[in-house]
């Protein structure tokens, strides 16, 4: 992820794809056009009024929306550089992380973590009312360590206890509590405020108050944790399941290890007990996989074309490595598959 930049959009380079942190530009564009009520405070390419460039850093957005009616857009799949604390306050909201998906309802609450992709909508947005909050803790991947604001008022033990929990569990969403709702609901108030020094520091102390209301509905719902979410295993397990998507970059053992925060050796022996394949014979099985695909195409493609679209740099390595894994040359595997159609 890039750092924000006033104006500029966030960029979240997962395994797979480039993802542009959610600018909300359909959002904006139905708030201009008087279909929906949106407030916010934000900064980079976030909405809403700018926040200044030395205050609440870690805050890259807080705000709300109040649709009477059904949209006529959604927030495509994305990724945000922070942890993602939304509340829905009234309304019905197709919601979706990763594979799993589900209708939150009037006094639900989600988090999303940096590297978990989410979509708003089915693909509308339905009359809904929605309070967000997004914080920045200096994570991009599962298997590093948060670090949260200095200015957070949480005593060190209780804030390592929420860390944990909101680490070792993905759940989808939760039933809000009272003060949990009451926090929200006084974010929106605020931030429909104009940005001075006290309105910052309201802001400030409702995030303090809201990170402790949270911890207590943890401590009082007891979650299931599971410690291989933070595992260098599933950040591993994370990128390769996304290779093939990207299998056209020209990796490195060394470059795939640093997507994951590992060194090569630790990275090569998770990549073996999760696929039971070196890095780089994954790598060459993603790339023939998405040549297959290609040379599929009705529209007959250009070997070399192929070759250069799959990570290969010569189509002379690219049979090489084919006829390896299938037994017979890129041409010779087309016009089989040709004449099978």
């Amino acid at each position: 992820m890039t750092k924000s930049q006033q104006g500029r959009a966030a960029t979240f380079r997962s395994a797979a794809e480039l993802f542009h942190a959610d600018n909300c530009t359909p959002l904006e564009a139905a708030a201009r056009r008087g279909e929906v009520r949106l407030a916010a405070w934000g900064r980079g390419s976030y909405p809403g009024r700018r926040l200044p460039a030395e205050e609440l850093r870690e805050v890259c957005s807080a705000g709300f929306w109040d649709a009477s009616r059904r949209q006529s857009w959604g927030l495509d799949w994305h990724r945000n550089e922070g942890i993602e604390f939304t509340f829905l306050a009234a309304g019905k909201l197709p919601f979706a992380v990763d594979r799993r998906s589900t209708t939150l309802s009037a006094g639900e609450l989600t988090v999303t973590r940096p590297w978990q992709k989410h979509r708003v909508g089915n693909p509308q947005v339905p009359a809904s009312r929605l309070i967000w909050l997004i914080l920045d803790v200096g994570v991009r991947r599962p298997n590093q360590a948060w670090r949260w604001s200095p200015w957070l008022l949480l005593p060190p033990a209780r804030l390592q206890r929420l860390t944990h929990q909101l680490r070792h569990n993905e759940r989808i969403s939760w039933p809000a509590n009272r003060e949990v709702t009451r926090c929200f609901a006084a974010i929106a108030e605020v931030v429909e405020l104009k940005i001075n020094g006290g309105n910052l520091t309201r802001l400030k102390l409702l995030i303090n108050e809201l990170l402790l209301a949270l911890s207590d509905l943890l401590d009082q719902k007891s979650p299931r944790l599971d410690k291989t979410l933070v595992s260098s295993a599933r950040a591993v397990q994370l990128f390769l399941d996304e290779l093939p998507q990207r299998c056209d970059e020209p990796w490195t053992l060394e470059t795939m290890a640093r997507q994951c925060g590992l060194g090569r050796s630790y990275f090569s022996h998770y990549c073996r007990r999760l696929t039971n394949r070196t890095p780089l014979d994954y790598l060459a099985h993603c790339r023939i996989e998405r040549a297959c695909d290609r040379l599929r195409q009705p529209a007959k493609a250009a070997i070399t074309d192929v070759a250069f679209a799959c990570g290969f740099q010569s189509s002379q390595y690219f049979a090489s490595v084919f006829k390896q894994h299938k037994g017979i040359s890129p041409g010779a595997w087309q016009r089989r598959q040709r004449a099978g159609d």
